[in-house]
């Protein structure tokens, strides 16, 4: 046995990796537990939630100024993705998948990989991993971003890849009564999220990354900036909601105030503007509508500022909702978002004007919820009920 142990030890370079992972996951473990709340409107105080998002990557090391990367190709990818200004979320991803392949590679180098390897790396991922199309999808844009674009190589013709299956899924929806009930189960800000989500139908990271500027109370407009396909759109502010809105600025007012008084870093800006403008990230109209109570580090620029609500603490309180209102639906934050289309469509709205308010490319995408829809007019019977 102790031969065999001797054996199968790890390189010391894949123990320098481990290592790095280890120490990245538990880094990224204390900030977000300093961002796990929400606010409780009225009394200030945050509400804790429990566990983070599972979807960490946990072999992808943070990034900030003074880690670029542990090998040239990874420099190479992560310099090009910052030079054409992608998402920070983007950068994640892209890492994540190329250090999937390199471990995919074994001894090979990155640089050397084949169109024969890439088409089964991804092969295998559909054979082997069942992933969905798409994150078949995510990874194969990975590895062309990384082979073309960041290594200047022409990945060749591999498009004969094994395709993971596309299956399609009826969208969860809630009732209007559901919806009621979930509500209740909710308190505070996380609540005032929910019915916005649910009253504008927006996606979770548009919900999360609205500004003062992007709420417009006098209007009755929320606008979208960047949404998918980074295509801005306007949609509908719930009349319900337009008091309870304009005491949650007010709110932010002195959260602001604060802030500045702190001298704090402003918030963040897409690269492009805050280079043109500096000082913009600590303008009022800039600042986040739905920020954390904690400051956290920007994983980029290595500074403490104030950021908005993490996803995976929104996630979680809707989850813990729809527990205590005894909901019988697995009910994500995006299932208010098809409740939103399905019950604009059950009351008559055009289905063009569903489509824009969703920021829909294809209306194709936005039929699905015909097939969900509540329809006593058709007049269809169960069998069971004309039975003698």
């Amino acid at each position: 046995m102790e031969t065999v142990e001797r054996e199968q030890q790890p390189s010391a370079p894949m123990l320098s990796i481990w290592k790095e992972g280890l120490n990245w996951f538990f880094r990224r473990a204390a900030e977000r537990e300093q961002g796990r709340r929400v606010w409780a409107a009225g009394s200030g105080q945050p509400a804790q939630t429990g566990p983070a998002d599972g979807r960490v990557m946990s072999d992808v090391p943070t990034l900030g100024r003074a880690d670029l990367g542990r090998t040239e190709w990874e420099r190479r990818l992560i310099r090009q993705l910052r030079s054409l200004h992608r998402s920070w979320r983007t950068e994640q991803t892209y890492r994540h998948w190329a250090w999937r392949f390199a471990r995919f590679l074994g001894p090979r180098s990155v640089e050397s990989a084949t169109e024969a390897e890439v088409r089964d790396f991804l092969s295998r991922l559909a054979t082997e991993g069942r992933v969905s199309a798409a994150t078949q999808k995510q990874a194969l844009n990975a590895l062309v971003f990384l082979l073309r674009d960041s290594l200047g190589k022409t990945p060749g013709d591999f498009s004969d890849f094994v395709r993971a299956r596309k299956r399609e899924r009826v969208p969860v929806v809630l009732s209007k009564q559901e919806c009621r009930q979930l509500f209740e189960a909710l308190s505070g800000t996380s609540r005032l999220m929910a019915q916005l989500m649910y009253g504008a139908g927006l996606r979770l990271t548009e919900l999360l990354r609205l500004r003062i500027k992007d709420v417009d109370l006098d209007r009755g407009q929320v606008v979208v900036r960047g949404g998918k396909g980074d295509a801005d759109r306007v949609t509908v502010l719930p009349e319900a909601l337009r008091e309870r809105l304009g005491a949650h600025r007010d709110r932010l007012r002195e959260l602001f105030e604060a802030d500045r008084r702190a001298a704090l870093p402003g918030v963040w800006l897409p690269e492009g503007l805050e280079r043109k403008y500096p000082k913009a990230g600590e303008a009022w109209e800039w600042q986040w509508f739905f920020p954390s109570r904690q400051l956290m580090t920007d994983p980029r620029s290595g500074r403490r500022r104030r950021h908005h609500v993490l996803d995976a603490t929104f996630q979680h309180a809707i989850r813990q909702a729809a527990r205590r209102a005894k909901l019988n639906k697995k009910v994500t934050p995006h299932v208010l978002r098809h409740s939103f289309a399905t019950h604009l469509l059950e009351s008559g709205t055009d289905i063009r004007t569903v489509q824009e308010l969703l920021g829909h490319k294809d209306v194709a995408t936005t039929q699905i919820y015909l097939h969900v829809m509540r329809q006593p007019g058709l007049g269809v019977r169960s069998p069971l009920d004309a039975a003698p």
